[in-house]
């Protein structure tokens, strides 16, 4: 199960269900503190009012004046000190009677000033209480008030408790719903993370096309990608055969007049002309030389596949290398980066490496050293040195153009450096040479992250 990244789909679509979520769950929790709240403040004010109205009806004036209850409240907790729940009666010039719960203070019987029921928030012995009071007239005529209260933080204890419950339930029911929210999210994307690991195995090398069944809304996307794949292959290799082609069918004429041209050349009255002559057709057969090494390197290549294990990929290499300089060494060192696979074709990376072991064998004293090695990056290298006299600093961008020779008693077209660099550009490697202590080192850095492949065998060091 993959975890949401930034700009990713996966992040937007969990933000939008957290989101409702959330407001889904915020709903909910106001509504039912509301409700519940109201329907308990109605249920205590409905309780205090058949109270204060049983506290009317069991008041009587004793024969001394003194007031009295006939009998003691309904509900026990009047009777317990200080229980939050309180009753008062006052009439003028007799004594106030007060339930047994209020052993201090007392309650406000302005409340009770008329015979119907009235409600209000004051002030009570132990805090902020809900009072009901009514008054009626005594015996001898008189006012007498009869006053009721209950503690609010009885009340807000209730709705407090109800709150911290529903709370928790809440907070719980939103947990599940993000959670049940992700996997169907990750469930519902599944398809395109399996299109996105198809897609790494075609820029490895390991398939050839787009595979795997996908969902009717994607199925159409992957159908058109192999479709324009196997177009942009027949495309590619069509106009690497018409470019080799166009080339073979150059070298007849441009023969023909480098014929002519060494005929008129061999003549004094137009010895310049011939040699212009020669010098230009020199430079367009080494043009078609570089068209037709091109097309060769990527004859018959194919866009998918194994890809490029190193260091397997050298040591066929290495051994025609040694056979065609029998005088130099080639040693081969891959610690740190056996069994690499690289998603590049294997065709074009066997010439730029058979390219740089010939101009290595060619320049080279005695020896030549392959090394592979991994970097912290996810990437490799590959470096090519040999013992040779190397190439001045000024001069070393030079060697990549075409035609370039340093030496015309050495065998080569001058074309191999050109070739090179610009098949590693096509495959997205940088190809860097350096003068070493001694000789030239040649750099092949391959920014393309690599895969450890299971099934490689060991390095060996090959020994001229």
């Amino acid at each position: 199960m993959r975890w949401p990244v930034p700009g990713s789909l996966r992040l937007r679509f969990l933000l939008a269900v957290s989101l409702w979520v959330l407001l889904g769950i915020a709903a909910i929790w106001f509504s039912a503190v509301g409700i519940f709240s109201k329907h308990v403040e109605q249920s205590y004010h409905e309780e205090l009012e058949v109270h204060v109205r049983e506290l009317g009806g069991l008041t009587e004036i004793a024969p001394d004046g003194a007031i009295m209850l006939t009998r003691p409240l309904s509900d026990p907790r009047y009777a317990e000190p200080l229980s939050g729940f309180y009753w008062q009666v006052t009439a003028a010039g007799r004594t106030p009677l007060r339930s047994g719960s209020m052993t201090r203070g007392s309650l406000d019987e302005s409340i009770a000033h008329s015979p119907e029921i009235l409600h209000r928030v004051e002030s009570g012995p132990t805090g902020p209480a809900i009072t009901y009071g009514y008054t009626r007239k005594g015996p001898a005529g008189e006012d007498i008030h009869f006053v009721i209260a209950t503690d609010q933080r009885e009340l807000d204890r209730l709705i407090g408790s109800f709150t911290l419950d529903l709370t928790a339930w809440l907070a719980g029911l939103a947990a599940l719903l993000l959670a049940t929210g992700f996997a169907i999210i990750s469930f519902g994307l599944k398809p395109l993370d399996r299109l996105s690991q198809a897609f790494a195995r075609l820029r490895r090398g390991e398939t050839e096309e787009l595979e795997g069944q996908y969902p009717t809304e994607i199925a159409p996307l992957a159908a058109d990608l192999n479709a324009y794949i196997r177009q942009n292959e027949a495309m590619v290799a069509r106009a690497r055969v018409q470019a080799g082609n166009l080339a073979h069918c150059l070298r007849t004429p441009l023969a023909i007049i480098i014929d002519e041209a060494e005929r008129l050349a061999s003549h004094d009255y137009c010895r310049d002309a011939g040699k212009v002559l020669l010098d230009q057709a020199g430079a367009m057969e080494q043009q078609i030389d570089y068209q037709l090494a091109r097309a060769r390197s990527g004859a018959g290549r194919k866009p998918a596949g194994r890809g490029v294990v190193l260091p397997d990929v050298v040591l066929p290499i290495l051994r025609a290398m040694e056979r065609l300089h029998p005088d130099k060494r080639f040693f081969l060192d891959t610690a740190g980066c056996t069994g690499v696979a690289l998603p590049l074709d294997p065709v074009d990376y066997a010439e730029v490496l058979s390219i740089l072991l010939d101009n290595a064998g060619k320049w080279a004293r005695r020896e030549v050293r392959v090394g592979f090695a991994a970097d912290g990056a996810g990437g490799s290298a590959v470096t090519i040195t040999d013992d040779g006299p190397g190439i001045p600093e000024a001069m070393i961008e030079q060697a990549f153009e075409v035609g370039t020779r340093f030496d015309a008693d050495t065998v080569g077209s001058g074309l191999g450096l050109a070739i090179a660099r610009d098949l590693c550009e096509a495959m997205g490697i940088e190809l860097t040479l350096t003068n070493g202590a001694p000789g030239l080192v040649a750099t092949l850095h391959h920014n393309v992250r690599f895969r450890q492949n299971q099934s490689a065998q060991n390095p060996i060091e090959n020994g001229g």
